[in-house]
């Protein structure tokens, strides 16, 4: 029997405001049962709701976005591996350990020092990279209608869920001046599974909005960003990320701030051949 599609937007709204309320406070204890309060759902059928439009069971929903947490503050952080058990809810770095490797089969320290372990590797063209910067800014936070979806980011509808968000601008008159065109990306690719990378697809509005169906409100924090600038193919954004990361950030001096990083897209894929494409790339900085 299929939802009735008030009951699933419901759903959905009620879904959305919990996984943001996880992916900001995943070193606290998340119980279950106030997770279910907190969005309002029977704790007996929570579990069964919650796997249906996650894919997977909240609890190794919850577990994976640790471990994934975790990797990241290895990778790219001088912080203990203690205390990066800690930030990410685990009790003690025994039973981090413990987790890590079952997930990857070998040590957090064993990661930590050896440069060359892949979590998992990629298939990719070498290419020309033309990417400018960064210019460090703050920039001021967001308000954005935005549309949640998961999959491998090459695969996901980007235009039809901005033509769903463009409805809804048109719908509520939120037409303005500074309307931009954002993704959020939660996840890794070299990190997660490519069914499970989440995507806020997202328009920038400066006027009121309210939710509708599948179509969240959310605030894009504001903060300190190095901000690059990438002319060509989206195919090379993969790369663009390995540049930035594995090139810029060592030898930048800079810190990254414990939130996702984002994209702005400049130009229009449909009126711009694919090696003019203009997107800036925002990392987020301490």
């Amino acid at each position: 029997m299929q939802v009735k599609p008030t009951t699933r937007e419901e759903y959905l709204k009620r879904i959305n405001r919990l996984t943001e309320y996880i992916n900001a406070n995943l070193q606290e204890e998340l119980d279950l049962i106030s997770l279910a309060e907190r969005c309002m759902l029977s704790p007996y059928h929570f579990h069964r709701i919650m796997k249906a439009f996650l894919g997977e069971p909240l609890g190794a929903y919850i577990n994976r976005l640790r471990v994934e947490n975790a990797v990241r503050s290895l990778r790219y952080s001088n912080a203990s591996i203690q205390d990066i058990a800690y930030s990410v809810g685990y009790s003690s770095p025994a039973s981090f350990t413990k987790v890590f490797k079952q997930y990857y089969g070998f040590s957090p320290s064993e990661f930590r020092n050896n440069k060359n372990l892949v979590i998992m590797k990629q298939d990719r063209k070498k290419s020309e990279i033309n990417l400018k910067g960064p210019k460090i800014q703050e920039v001021p936070e967001k308000t954005t209608l935005y549309i949640a979806v998961t999959g491998k980011y090459s695969e996901l509808d980007f235009g039809g869920c901005w033509g769903k968000l463009w409805g809804c601008v048109k719908e509520q008159q939120l037409f303005a001046k500074g309307v931009e065109h954002i993704c959020v990306y939660h996840d890794d690719p070299q990190i997660t599974e490519t069914d499970k990378l989440r995507t806020d697809i997202c328009l920038v509005v400066t006027k009121p909005a309210k939710p509708q169906g599948e179509i969240g409100v959310k605030t894009i924090g504001g903060g300190k960003y190095a901000v690059f600038l990438y002319q060509g193919s989206y195919e090379n954004l993969g790369a663009v990320y390995d540049t930035i990361f594995a090139q810029w950030l060592p030898e930048s001096g800079c810190a990254l701030r414990n939130a996702p990083c984002m994209e702005k897209y400049i130009s229009h894929p449909d009126r711009v051949a694919p090696e003019k494409l203009k997107t800036e790339i925002y990392v987020p900085l301490e």
